[in-house]
Parts: C-alpha cells; sequence; structure tokens
C-alpha cells in the first residue's frame, strides 16, 4: 500500500495548496478535517497541521491531540498548527500589534538542523496571521526569525518524534524556498521514498479497479473534457470493452467538437457511443433567456438521453465518473467545528436514482495531477491540454435564448478565437479563453452598405484552480487581428470587445 501523509485541516484558505506541494514532491497526501478521527498504520510517515481562520485564542478555536499524536509520528505545524503547537505545551501566543500579511525576510539561526538544509541564510517568506509566538514552551528552540516576529520556526529538543513549527505559508510560491522545506520534513524527517509518481498511480490504480470491477459492467458518461476521458482510459485499461461510453452532443457544443472528439476516443480504443440530440436540445431551449432554465434544461434532457441509452444495455451495475478530488474534500466550516463536505461532483448531473455503483478512479487527484496521468497513458495534447469547458457548454455563453443560429454564430467566432490563440503560443499560457455572444446588435458599417449585428466578447483568464483568475493580459496586435478575422468572416457579428474583468468580483463564465 502506498505510504503517505495526513494533513489536518483547520480550515485555511490554502490547504489544498500544502498537498499540491507534498503532492509535487512524489509524496502520496491526504486532506481530512482536524475533528475526524483517523487510524495511524505503518504507511501513515507524518502529520501536517493547517493554518485556520481562528486565533489559538478563541474561545470555541479548534483543537487537537498533538502530543498523543507525536509520540509516534513526525508533526509540522503550519501558521495556526505552529501556534496550537506552541500553546498546547505552554508557549505564549497573543495578538500582534499589526496584522502580519505578505513577504517577509527569515534569517535562519540554526542551518544544522534537518528542516533547514539547503535553505538559505536569508530567505523570503509568506506571512499570513493575526498572532504571534513570542513565547517558546520549554523544550523547545528557535530555528529562524524575522524582523517583525521572534519565532518563524521552532523544533521540539526531547527524544520523541520530531515535532516543528512554522510560522509563515511554505506551501505558497511566494516562500521562494517552502517548497524546500516541505521536502526536508518529507524525506528526511518523516522518511518517505518519494515514489509516488503518474506511472505509480497507474499501476495501483489498474490493478484496484481490476480487483473493485471483476467481470461486471460499467456505464460512463464522457464529455470530452480531461477527467472524464482519463479516468475512461484508466477504466478501459483495466476491463476493456466491458466500459460503455456515451458521449452526447447537445448542440451547444465547440465547432466539429462532437467528431473531433469521437475520433480521439476510436484513436484511444474505448468503447463509445455517440448520439446525437443536438435538435432535442434546441427545440427546448427555445424561448428560454434565464441562465438557470437554460442550465435545468440541459441537465435535464442528458439525464434523458443518457438512461435511454443505457436502457438499451444489459447488466449493467457500475457507473463511472471522473470526479477529482477538490470536489470531495471534506473541509472545515469556518464558522465552528462543525464539518461540510462539498456536494458531490456528479458528471452531467446523473440522478441517485440510477442506484449504480460508483467507480471514481480519479477521486484522489488534484487537475493537474489527472494532466500528468494523461500524458502517462498516452492520451492527445490537444484533448489533454484543453481548457475547462463548462457543462451547459455555449448555452451559457450565449447571453439570452439560445437559437440553432446564434450557436452558429458563436462557435464560428469561437473558432477563429481559439485557433489564433493555438497559433501563437498563447493558449498554453491561459488557464481557459472563449467567446460570449450578446444580446446586443449595434450599427456597423461594411462597405457601402450599413448593418445592424451582433457582439461577441473575448474572455480571457490566468488562474491556478479557478477559484480566483486575473484577466488576460493578451497582445493588442493579437487581439486586433482576431477581431478583424472574426468581423470579415462570421457574417452576423460586426463588433468584438475584450473582458477586462477579474474573479472576484466578475466570474469567469458570463452566466
Amino acid at each position: 500500500m502506498t505510504e503517505r501523509i495526513l494533513i489536518l485541516d483547520f480550515g485555511s484558505q490554502y490547504t489544498q495548496l500544502i498537498a499540491r506541494a507534498v503532492r509535487e514532491a512524489n509524496v502520496y497526501c491526504e486532506i481530512i478535517p482536524y475533528s475526524k478521527p483517523f487510524e495511524i498504520d505503518s504507511n501513515l510517515k507524518g502529520i501536517i497541521l493547517s493554518g485556520s481562520p481562528f486565533s489559538v485564542n478563541d474561545l470555541n478555536a479548534p483543537v487537537i491531540g498533538i502530543k498523543d499524536i507525536v509520540k509516534q509520528l513526525p508533526v509540522l505545524g503550519i501558521c495556526y498548527g505552529a501556534q496550537l503547537t506552541a500553546k498546547t505545551y505552554g508557549g505564549r501566543v497573543e495578538k500582534s500589534s499589526k496584522r502580519e500579511y505578505g513577504r517577509a525576510s527569515m534569517s535562519v539561526n540554526d542551518d544544522t538542523d534537518v528542516l533547514m538544509q539547503g535553505v538559505s541564510t536569508k530567505s523570503q517568506v509568506w506571512m499570513s496571521h493575526g498572532d504571534s509566538i513570542l513565547e517558546l514552551p520549554e523544550g523547545f528552540k528557535v530555528l529562524a526569525t524575522t524582523e517583525s516576529i521572534p519565532v518563524a520556526a521552532f523544533r521540539n529538543k526531547q527524544d520523541t518524534n520530531p515535532l516543528y513549527g512554522l510560522q509563515f505559508h511554505p506551501e505558497v510560491y511566494h516562500s521562494t524556498e517552502g517548497k524546500q522545506i516541505l521536502k526536508n520534513f518529507l524525506v528526511n524527517i518523516c522518511g518517505c521514498a518519494q515514489d509516488w509518481t503518474p506511472a505509480h498511480f497507474i499501476t495501483d490504480t489498474v490493478a484496484a479497479l481490476k480487483q473493485q470491477i471483476g467481470d461486471r459492467q460499467v456505464i460512463m458518461a464522457l464529455s470530452g473534457g480531461v477527467d472524464s476521458t482519463v479516468a475512461a482510459t484508466l477504466i478501459h485499461k483495466a476491463i476493456g470493452d466491458n466500459l460503455h461510453g456515451i458521449f452526447v452532443d447537445n448542440g451547444v457544443l465547440r465547432k466539429n467538437e462532437f467528431e473531433d472528439v469521437l475520433e480521439t476516443y476510436k484513436q484511444l480504443g474505448l468503447n463509445v457511443t455517440g448520439v446525437n440530440a443536438s435538435q432535442m436540445f434546441y427545440n427546448e431551449l427555445k424561448d428560454n433567456a434565464d441562465p438557470e432554465s437554460k442550465r435545468k434544461i440541459i441537465g435535464r434532457l442528458f439525464i434523458e438521453v443518457f438512461q435511454q441509452e443505457a436502457a438499451k444495455l444489459e447488466n449493467i451495475e457500475l457507473l463511472g465518473q471522473g470526479t477529482i478530488y477538490p470536489d470531495v474534500i471534506e473541509s472545515v466550516s469556518v464558522h465552528g467545528p462543525s464539518v461540510t463536505i462539498k456536494s458531490h461532483h456528479n458528471v452531467g448531473g446523473l440522478p441517485a436514482t440510477m442506484r449504480m455503483e460508483l467507480v471514481e478512479p480519479l477521486r484522489y487527484l488534484f487537475k493537474d495531477e489527472v494532466r500528468k496521468v494523461g500524458r502517462e497513458l498516452g492520451i492527445p495534447a490537444n484533448l489533454i491540454d484543453r481548457h475547462p469547458f463548462p457543462g451547459p457548454g455555449l448555452a451559457i455563453r450565449i447571453l439570452g435564448e439560445v437559437t440553432e443560429e446564434k450557436v452558429r454564430l458563436l462557435q464560428e467566432a469561437d473558432h477563429i478565437y481559439t485557433n489564433a490563440l493555438k497559433e501563437t503560443g498563447l493558449y498554453a499560457t491561459v488557464w481557459q479563453a472563449g467567446t460570449i455572444l450578446l444580446p446586443v446588435k449595434s450599427v456597423g458599417v461594411m462597405g457601402d452598405e450599413r448593418t445592424y449585428e451582433f457582439t461577441v466578447a473575448l474572455r480571457a483568464v490566468t488562474s491556478v484552480d479557478g477559484m480566483t483568475a486575473d484577466w488576460a493580459h493578451l497582445p493588442y496586435d493579437f487581439l486586433a487581428d482576431v477581431s478583424n478575422e472574426i468581423i470579415n468572416n462570421v457574417r452576423g457579428i460586426n463588433r468584438v470587445v475584450y473582458d477586462i474583468s477579474s474573479k472576484p468580483p466578475a466570474t469567469i463564465e458570463w452566466e
């Protein structure tokens, strides 16, 4: 069984970043709420305590039995985790005279300690805390300080397992040597072998899938997206044509997407049935301008089509899904110790009434890890590197009523924009890009004629995970060329604008 690190979540906004940093070091880890019981076995190598929006001095501050844990495993406390450690052992933690947020220069006091090996004497770190550790407990020593705080890093002196605390966030980009510090903890202190690689994951997952599925059959809704394609390829690797994929054309896919994706699936050897149901979707979407109404129509019709196709197959007991880790991580409510679980990611919103056992080979992977596994599986780059695409497709990029003619206009404009991004090498520099058809017509002039046609907005954002996003600063010349090509080649569009809103306060999609 794979060795692992456990991250106990106290509700920090950075907890997922800790997990990603650990995974980048080729060490498997899981996130659980601090209040959830866990078993310590030979595969568990260490514990990381996350940050928190709480102060350790709050009456309802979350606590955990650190003294009991460190008797059995090495422990690293980060920010709140460090403050809780200090307070638990009798140290003094008090509110800072000013909130310390942003870059700071850390001075390493003891470069002989294993946690600080390979770290510069002066190193930039990222602070985000309202409390400071003013006095360490007896039996602890300072490893590093900053100009503002007397304890930036510390450890115990006892003969028990190593117990470390960091007042800063090593997992964020702005802590320039933070990944080295984490690696020191994982490898030199916890003894992790760093053997959790995409190839390792594939071998383990295929073996687990064979055991779970046996000679049963699996049905799966495919979208042409990264997650569902990688999940399907893993399942197919385990059970071959006992996986039955269904790919529905809902009429609001990108230009040529239905045919292109089916061809890719064919190249991958997947057993996939393509269902062209676009006219059914157009008929139902007619006269519906409300975004939520459009989403519900598309979700309901997708389920109907999927169930119709599923009814043609016999003895299907299992449902494959491309669920990934951020969709299933249990997160701690910042308003108290209660645990809330994110609503389950369900491809296409498939109903619980189908009563099928789930097969979710990606449920412990982050998005970037899914792409790495996809590359290891040999899935073509044009599919693996695709930008995220909304489930309701172009229907929520057509503001107002969706018609077949509007879909055609948007498909053509979006095709020009996307191809231009790829041809200029800009596609890989943005997280997501798309074109939005606005319910606005404006006057234009073409030759000697006046026109009264639609406006499209181009959208491109940079992001790590889509939770926050900044508008992409695409070159003016590029935008000018795309605008000219759209207006000259797509009859019905005479104006192109560029969206320079960030998330927040705007969202990536317009509906």
